[in-house]
């Protein structure tokens, strides 16, 4: 018994150690803020969350840091992931545990802002009655990144800019690599900002049109991302399998003049890319049709086209 005594004190003197060790920061206190800058500038949204976390978390902060650390972590969430609930959950945490007088109004647009988004109308509502304004697109911004811009009080950071740049498709953010493009397209976002803004000042977000598009949206963006999600999940390509379609296929690759007769075989090595981008289109669209006949075999669909004129 006394043996086992001692084992649990030596087992419990080591965690005790060992937990210490690791609380330990490996970083100074302005080298970790300025790696999770550093991230969040490379938009690697998600690993600068865990370090700004990690910053808030393992050092001694001011009550005013520790309040625009979590600003940040909120904006994150809220403008670049699109996680709104945990935006909401970082907006709330600033709202009672550092209340200052300068965050308080924006976070509460930020929270209705939130809300909406969640479609949780009446939680927005009750927010709203306790804030001044409904104007989360006028609150100024404190994440990294250079100003380039303001609307009022709202600054657009170069940050703001990079990002919205790298939502584009691949071909069309090609044609913004200059600087004079770059400002038409700060141009164009100003401009679209303010008509959004002038937009929603007539009350347009309650136009019958509008709701009932913006749910089509929602549906069809929704089915694109179930979609993605499934051939993400089965579409599994391996380099041999390119070289065996390109073997099943070799009468799809054969050069032939104009009237259609071979007149020559192109090496794997030249066309392998081409091969394996209409490899993964054939198994995508297997994919297409087998989750399509999943689901109406589960929903018992029936169509009946002697019927259908």
């Amino acid at each position: 018994m006394r043996k086992s005594l001692i084992l649990l004190t030596n087992l419990t003197m080591i965690l005790i150690i060992g937990c210490a060790q690791q609380q330990e920061p490996n970083l100074s206190k302005q080298q970790a803020r300025n790696f999770a800058n550093e991230l969040y500038n490379r938009q690697l949204f998600k690993q600068s969350v865990l370090e700004y976390e990690r910053y808030l978390n393992a050092y001694q902060l001011d009550e005013t840091e520790q309040a625009n650390i979590s600003y940040t972590i909120g904006d994150i969430y809220f403008e670049r992931l699109k996680d709104y609930e945990n935006a909401l959950a970082y907006y709330i945490r600033i709202k009672y545990l550092h209340p200052t007088e300068e965050l308080r109004k924006e976070v509460d647009k930020k929270m209705i802002a939130c809300l909406e988004r969640l479609e949780r109308t009446e939680d927005a509502e009750q927010t709203l009655k306790e804030s001044t304004s409904l104007e989360p697109e006028t609150i100024q911004k404190k994440r990294p990144g250079s100003v380039v811009a303001r609307i009022g009080s709202r600054e657009i950071t170069q940050g703001d800019i990079d990002f919205e740049l790298s939502q584009l498709p691949p071909a069309i953010r090609s044609q913004y690599n200059s600087k004079e493009k770059k400002l038409e397209f700060l141009n164009q976002y100003i401009l679209t900002e303010l008509l959004y803004k002038s937009a929603k000042n007539m009350g347009l977000e309650k136009d019958s049109e509008v709701i009932e598009a913006a749910f089509q949206a929602k549906k069809s963006i929704m089915v694109q991302k179930y979609l993605q999600d499934q051939i993400i999940k089965e579409v599994k390509i391996e380099p041999e399998d390119v070289e065996l379609y390109y073997r099943a296929n070799k009468d799809k690759y054969m050069e032939k003049d104009k009237e259609g007769k071979v007149i020559g075989e192109k090496p794997f090595q030249e066309i392998q890319q081409q091969v394996a981008q209409d490899l993964l289109m054939e198994r995508q669209r297997e994919v297409y049709e087998r989750t399509a006949q999943r689901l109406m075999r589960a929903e018992g669909v029936q169509i009946y086209d002697d019927v259908l004129k």
